[in-house]
């Protein structure tokens, strides 16, 4: 299968080509290398024959539709998005052009596209999305969010994305365009952008700074390890019903203060300070505007219809991040000077 992944280099995309291009697919990897993009993430597979970069922005259609037209891919994976909470609260704008007018354009080039070639049946869009736009749920862990939900976004981020969902299944019912849609929780793992909060917390401790906690660092999310994520998406673009939508979930439910502190334990044992324990540096800060309590996925549709289930725990794919984070500063080091994020966090690169 020839696919058209958008967002290939970042974060969960650039998982998702390496998987793809593993597994023998052919993969058009389109970004705009926004500031989060790395190429470098797509060293292990940049120089396959079954690899192609075409640089793009899904805001510019004339773009989209040439690439559709010269690469005529038999499905289309759209990662690509603005995703982190922060900014969309500092800057949502850039939210509302990249989440939703970038999908609108690339429903009408992947429309246009498969309608000129005849409407193939098997031809599939599959729209990747968050558990965040969902809202919050209570404390109560028999409450997860499924299919059914009610959508109950709380940040620009969450109604971009929620929008962005609204506008593909618009066009799967107007106009016939095979659609598929997942819905996934928080991932983590190796290639990880180091805004969010493994990473900073990682780097953080690296560098002897302190390890930011919002409010009481009680907020609880399910972890999903980005390779196991990666393996989920390929199954629904590859095997998902039309219309349908499936919840992608690690079943991994944390609080954000044991995720921080079960990463000061790994870094104590992998690189030990000369002196007390990485905890220490645990801080407090004031709480994010919005700031969602909880969130958990019901992965039942997706492990009974697709046979997935994730297989890698957060205590292993956290264990596996810190080492990778510890043996690649060569990846993180540059990134971290090339974008401002090292000067913002107080890291030197």
């Amino acid at each position: 299968m020839k696919l058209l992944v958008t967002g290939g280099a970042g974060f969960i995309g650039s998982a998702v080509v390496r998987q793809a291009v593993r597994d023998g697919h052919e993969v058009v990897n389109v970004d705009a290398l926004t500031y989060a993009a790395c190429l470098d993430n797509l060293t292990p597979v940049s120089n396959s024959p079954r690899y192609t970069f075409e640089q793009a922005d899904i805001r510019d259609r004339t773009a989209l539709d040439r690439i559709f037209e010269n690469q005529r891919p038999d499905a289309v994976m759209h990662l690509a998005a603005e995703s982190h909470v922060d900014r969309s609260i500092d800057g949502p704008g850039t939210f509302v052009e990249t989440n939703i007018v970038g999908t609108y354009n690339m429903l009408e080039s992947a429309r246009r596209y498969w309608t000129d070639a005849g409407r193939p049946a098997e031809f599939r869009f599959h729209h990747i999305s968050t558990d965040e736009v969902f809202g919050s749920l209570p404390s109560d862990p028999s409450v997860l969010f499924t299919e059914h939900t009610p959508y109950d976004p709380r940040s620009p981020y969450s109604a971009s994305k929620a929008a962005s969902d609204h506008l593909v299944r618009a066009w799967g019912e107007t106009y016939g365009l095979p659609v598929v849609l997942s819905n996934c929780s928080n991932n983590y793992g190796p290639y990880h952008f180091p805004e969010k909060l493994i990473p900073v917390i990682i780097l953080n401790a690296l560098a002897g700074k302190p390890l930011p906690v919002y409010g009481n660092g009680a907020n609880i999310r399910d972890w999903l390890y980005v390779e196991d994520h990666a393996e989920a998406l390929l199954l629904v673009v590859s095997k998902g019903q039309v219309g349908r939508s499936y919840n992608i979930g690690g079943a991994n439910e944390r609080t954000n203060l044991d995720i921080v502190k079960t990463i000061c334990k790994i870094l104590d044992a992998e690189r030990p300070k000369t002196s007390g324990s990485y905890a220490e540096q645990i801080t407090f800060v004031a709480d994010r505007p919005g700031h969602d309590a909880r969130y958990a996925i019901d992965s039942s549709r997706i492990r009974v219809e697709l046979g997935w289930r994730p297989r890698i725990s957060v205590e292993e794919g956290l264990r596996r991040t810190v080492r990778w984070y510890l043996e690649n500063d060569q990846w993180w080091r540059p990134l971290l000077a090339r974008t401002g994020v090292g000067e913002r966090l107080g890291i030197k690169a």
